[in-house]
């Protein structure tokens, strides 16, 4: 079994996630396209402190961008990105939602355990609302119905809560969101291209080698917690797709010193000498 030191394994890792990459004078459309195949997903934080927290994987990979680009890709045709739990709530590519109809179909099989709160005909008529009117905040459809004092944070309308478990379930979809940063809903076949719609559901197994397939890539070397934890799997999905990706060549056990669990180099890992990537000011 090949030995890799941690330094190494550093740097793989940071290739695997563009910065690596050579930056481009001025990043387009390509260029983004190129940083969402090595991220694979972009984290959705509210935070605002200098910007909100998904820009700023971008930046450190891409340099100063125009941040219209995000906002084109995820809400614009042809769109490249859609919202979803992917990971926490995160943007991911549009075409893994085919890839995410079971982790969808669990939601909906859970409801009475999450959102025990939702009342059914409240959900169905919200559902109705929205196919109706088109793009909705929770705002625009809960009639400044009284918010629950409970918690000191997210204090949410009944009718919040049932989008909320409406988008989780996949029978609404993120189109965008607001300037204040309000999700706006609506149904998948306005938000989703019909291309990707139209794609087969993958079976179970093969949702999560896809997955794992994906994550491996992003990681460049990783352990099975890594590969578990990139798009918030169980290590009972996880497991079998990479014994599967070890028994294809794509994945390779390696040893890493100081790690006292196994570790896996994706075949296509780029093995950099160096890495002098930094992040240079937000203009």
């Amino acid at each position: 079994m090949e030995s890799l030191s941690r330094k190494q394994a550093r740097r793989i890792a940071l290739a695997a996630q563009g910065f690596l990459d050579p930056r481009h004078t001025t990043p387009t459309m390509r260029t983004f396209a190129r940083t969402l195949e090595r991220t694979g997903v972009l984290q959705v934080d509210s935070v605002n402190v200098l910007q909100r927290a998904h820009y700023m994987p971008l930046f450190s990979r891409m340099g100063a961008y125009d941040p219209a680009l995000l906002t084109r890709a995820a809400e614009k045709r042809p769109r490249r990105l859609v919202e979803y739990w992917a990971h926490v709530q995160a943007l991911m590519p549009v075409e893994l939602w085919p890839v995410m109809q079971h982790r969808m179909a669990s939601y909906r099989a859970q409801k009475g355990k999450w959102w025990q709160e939702v009342d059914d005909d409240l959900a169905e008529r919200l559902l109705a609302e929205v196919a109706a009117r088109g793009p909705s905040t929770a705002r625009t459809l809960d009639d400044g119905a009284p918010r629950s004092k409970q918690h000191w944070g997210w204090n949410w309308s009944e009718a919040k809560k049932a989008l909320d478990y409406l988008y989780m379930a996949g029978e609404l979809a993120v189109a965008g969101r607001n300037s204040q940063f309000e999700v706006i809903y609506d149904v998948p076949e306005r938000v989703i291209p019909a291309a990707v719609l139209a794609l087969p559901t993958p079976t179970k197994a093969e949702a999560d080698l896809e997955l794992v397939r994906r994550a491996a890539a992003s990681h460049g070397v990783a352990t099975l917690r890594c590969l578990t934890d990139y798009y918030r799997m169980k290590t009972e999905e996880a497991k079998p797709a990479v014994d599967v990706l070890v028994e294809e060549g794509v994945l390779q056990p390696v040893s890493i010193e100081g790690w006292n669990r196994p570790a896996y180099l994706h075949r296509d890992a780029r093995r950099a000498r160096k890495i002098d990537a930094r992040a240079s000011r937000w203009r």
